[in-house]
């Protein structure tokens, strides 16, 4: 399971559900209209739980220790994908899907940091929960193979590509991050671990709540937007608190809202909803994907920078940070996984902000 990845493994059965008419009410009866209402509920407060659980143990001052080479390997990575993505827009858009610009924003976010920023973006941003199903379904199936493709040894082609050594700054505490679980759920409800991981859930649901309060006092409703964007910035500030930064187990706790929005918005996947406008979704995705890991890839070229740290790049932006480990596993290098994670921790801090510019700026 580590190995593909608990959301990736979310969506397939998401996807499944949908395909095989698993979880099927008949349209227009008291069940299925119940069943939508829970579904929306769940969506709606999902994401919103999860961000400040997923960012409380992120040490943001790791970027300090970065070097040279991963903060070129990371400028040049969100960089490629903004290029991707603006000229993806202006190539693939269509009158068949209105709003392509919030497509173009959650492309942005799920690729600077991955699931967390494009549920939160589309959330943020009311897109249409079909439109989100159809470019998950896309995403999955073009990021799954080329995720095992690095694993299963195209980090040699790489290697080849970009034959520079890897310089690391090691110390003491640079070694605890580096055998430090990520996305590990043993013990999550240990008596040692319960309290404190309840706490950040506590933590959680007053960040949302001073988010919604801030929401109606600025837009006299609940602005998703607002508090998205609040409550991101909240547990940012959050983070940099060693006691709210050692909470146990609240990166676990938040994958599993993740897990839970990543099934739901899977399932609603229609297979009849695939026409013209999806296929151009499609090939938005792909353009997306091939344009941004070629243009990073020139990019590490010029800079110099390692093909083991070109691959730890790519999956901390393309994926998200619990897919470094099982990379850096693969490639035997435990020299870059601090700056995987470093990489993925700033896009998860920096993705969602950039998804919303974009999609008022193409707007």
């Amino acid at each position: 399971m580590q190995k593909i990845g608990t959301v990736v493994a979310a969506y397939a059965v998401g996807i499944l559900f949908a395909l095989t008419g698993f979880v099927h009410f008949e349209a227009g009866t008291d069940a299925a209209l119940t069943f939508s209402k829970i579904q929306s509920t769940l969506m709606s407060v999902a994401v919103p739980l999860a961000i400040p659980l997923m960012l409380f143990n992120c040490d943001f001052k790791l970027w300090t220790k970065a070097l040279p080479k991963t903060l070129w390997s990371l400028v040049g990575g969100i960089g490629a994908v903004l290029i991707a993505v603006i000229s993806g827009y202006f190539i693939f858009r269509t009158p068949e899907v209105p709003e392509f610009n919030k497509v173009a924003a959650m492309m942005t976010g799920i690729y600077t940091g991955g699931t967390m920023n494009f549920n939160a973006l589309g959330a943020s941003l009311g897109v249409d929960k079909t439109v989100m199903a159809i470019v998950l379904a896309f995403e999955m199936v073009l990021t799954t193979p080329y995720i095992f493709f690095i694993i299963g040894g195209g980090y040699k082609v790489f290697r080849k590509i970009l034959p520079y050594s890897d310089v690391t700054r090691r110390g003491r505490k640079d070694a605890e991050v580096e055998t430090k679980d990520i996305e590990n759920y043993r013990g999550m409800f240990e008596r040692k671990n319960v309290g404190g991981m309840f706490l950040g859930l506590g933590l959680s649901i007053l960040f949302l709540a001073i988010g919604a309060g801030l929401a109606l006092l600025l837009t006299g409703t609940l602005n998703e937007l607002v508090v998205i964007l609040t409550i991101t910035t909240l547990s940012i500030i959050a983070s940099f608190f060693k006691k709210v930064r050692e909470l146990p187990k609240t990166f676990e706790l938040g994958m599993f809202f993740i897990l839970i929005f990543s099934v739901i918005v899977a399932s609603l996947f229609d297979i009849h909803s695939v026409n013209g406008g999806s296929m151009m979704i499609g090939l938005f995705v792909a353009w997306v994907m091939v344009v941004a890991a070629g243009l990073h890839l020139l990019l590490c070229r010029i800079m110099k920078v390692s093909g083991d740290l070109f691959c730890v790049s790519q999956i901390a932006l393309l994926c998200s940070p619990p897919f470094v480990p099982p990379v850096v596993g693969a490639m035997k290098n435990k020299k870059v996984l601090i700056s995987g994670i470093v990489i993925g921790l700033i896009g998860y801090a920096i993705g969602t902000y950039l998804g919303v510019a974009i999609a008022f700026v193409l707007k």
